[in-house]
């Protein structure tokens, strides 16, 4: 038998010459940790659909920072969950909001953290709708003056960069603006450019309190069918001043991310989802699979895809295996 002059197994026989030629490595730095803040004293409940989460009062936040620094992890994204809601979601922009008070928190006990902030209004409207709702729909241009003030006030407070995840037309352009004529011009914007009308999202509306009232997301958010929707997205937030592309969920949508990846040279942001992460974990549960390899291998899919920055539930525990390897 003639064997080819090249054998690819030769590169392959043990973990050090697989380690020499590996393509696509993950490294803490990578990845941001979203933590979901709840107004009150002593909490820290973990949430049933996601092992290992807990939505934890502002107090609860020096000690999760320590946990979060140990392990490697040093961004944060911050989610509210307020005392109240209203039509108009105000509790997303008042000067001691639930996110303001952690970002405060977490600045003063924890500096070292880079503190991402989530700007959307479903957690604090009692409608659990994105924006501001008139004849029962969505109204796109009288919302973003609130996603704006909401941007304002996180920079205000100290955060080191806004995430807006409304899919309101326009957004980015109208955050930028304001921050910049208010001397935040250095607060980047990491824009949820390419979000889907996922069902992968049900653990983090448990999480989140912010499931819809009435009707559904389906008229702002993506149409899971569609792919080249997700260029003139992308483009638009790029074009309005985003620093950096998100594309939300990850693993359905490896596709995407590739696909932005050969397009743009803004970084490239993933949101590995609320049931992205519960399904691994229900299964490591069931002992059907080695949560532990499979919460790698995903991460590691995300990465490979295009994703320069990872946004986990699992971001914690993945960087300390990334320690022991």
């Amino acid at each position: 038998m003639i064997f080819p002059d090249y054998r690819p197994r030769r590169l392959r026989q043990n973990e050090l010459f697989r380690s020499l030629v590996r393509e696509t490595r993950l490294s803490a730095s990578q990845f941001i940790y979203p933590l979901f803040v709840q107004a009150g004293k002593g909490i820290r409940d973990e949430i049933s659909s996601m092992p290992g989460v807990y939505r934890q009062s502002v107090d609860q936040l020096a000690k999760e920072a320590k946990d979060c620094l140990a392990a490697g992890v040093k961004k944060v994204l911050l989610f509210g969950l307020p005392a109240s809601k209203d039509a108009m979601g105000s509790g997303a922009h008042i000067k001691d909001g639930i996110v303001q008070q952690a970002i405060k928190e977490l600045k003063n006990k924890a500096p070292e953290l880079m503190i991402v902030t989530d700007v959307c209004l479903c957690e604090y409207t009692d409608h659990g709708h994105c924006g501001v709702i008139i004849n029962n729909e969505v109204d796109n241009d009288s919302t973003l003056e609130l996603l704006s003030k909401t941007a304002l006030s996180h920079a205000q407070a100290g955060a080191d960069m806004v995430a807006p995840s409304d899919m309101m037309d326009g957004r980015v352009a109208e955050i930028r603006a304001t921050l910049d004529e208010n001397n935040f011009s250095n607060i980047p914007i990491m824009s949820y450019a390419v979000k889907y009308a996922s069902s992968f999202y049900g653990p983090f509306r448990e999480a989140a309190d912010g499931a819809p009232q009435f009707g559904d997301r389906r008229g702002y958010q993506m149409d899971p069918a569609n792919s080249r929707e997700a260029f003139r997205e992308a483009s638009l937030d790029v074009e309005e001043g985003a620093d950096i592309l998100m594309v939300k969920p990850a693993v359905a949508y490896l596709d995407i991310i590739s696909k932005l990846r050969d397009e743009y040279d803004h970084p490239i942001a993933a949101y590995h989802v609320s049931g992205e992460y519960a399904m691994i974990k229900a299964a490591a549960a069931n002992g059907w699979v080695d949560g532990d390899k499979v919460m790698m291998e995903t991460l590691l899919s995300i990465h490979r895809a295009g994703a320069d920055i990872i946004i986990t539930y699992g971001a914690k525990e993945a960087a300390r295996m990334l320690k022991n390897m």
